[in-house]
């Protein structure tokens, strides 16, 4: 009976580095498909897992600024900090500071997150409030938004209302004033 205990435990060690081997290419196989899913998360999704935490977010043109994140969409988001809001354009921004390490795909996200720069910023004009308008180039601009356009704001400014057309190719920002 002893070459039957030996045999036995050949097919056990046997089974245990086969078990072993098999164990170590599904961990490198984990680590593929986890890597390869991870370039489909985007931006938007890690902030938007973000929201209601408090973010120090580089924006082009105006520096950084540490706030609550309220909103996140396409292709602006909603910061609030101290008294004032920011409706940050996406594409200005820099960096982020602190963020969530989810994300939240986009397939679970609400259906009002689609819309646009545009409506963020016709709010803003609906509600007539004074508003500084952050350009990517370091200017920067103060008065009431009056119309938004497919792809521009209208700024009134100044005491003899002169009327500046921002494109939002342009806009970094626009900060609440009131």
């Amino acid at each position: 009976m002893g070459w039957e205990d030996d045999l036995f435990a050949l097919f056990d060690d046997l089974e245990g580095q086969a078990g072993a081997l098999a164990a170590a290419e599904r961990g490198a196989e984990h680590a593929d498909r986890s890597r390869a899913e991870y370039q489909t998360v985007t931006l938007a999704s890690r902030l938007m897992a973000s929201a209601g935490t408090e973010l120090t977010i580089g924006i082009a043109g105006v520096g950084t600024v540490t706030g609550t994140v309220d909103r996140v969409a396409d292709d602006w988001l909603l910061l609030s900090a101290g008294q004032h809001d920011w409706v940050v354009s996406a594409d200005a921004v820099t960096t982020v500071e602190r963020a969530s390490v989810r994300s939240i795909p986009e397939v679970a996200w609400s259906p009002l997150t689609r819309l646009g720069l545009g409506s963020a910023l016709r709010r803003i004009a609906e509600a007539g409030e004074r508003c500084l308008l952050h350009l990517r180039d370091g200017s920067r601009h103060e008065g009431n938004l009056r119309r938004v356009g497919a792809d521009f704001c209208e700024l009134v400014e100044g005491d003899d209302r002169r009327m500046i057309l921002v494109p939002f190719a342009a806009l970094a920002a626009a900060q609440s004033r009131a």
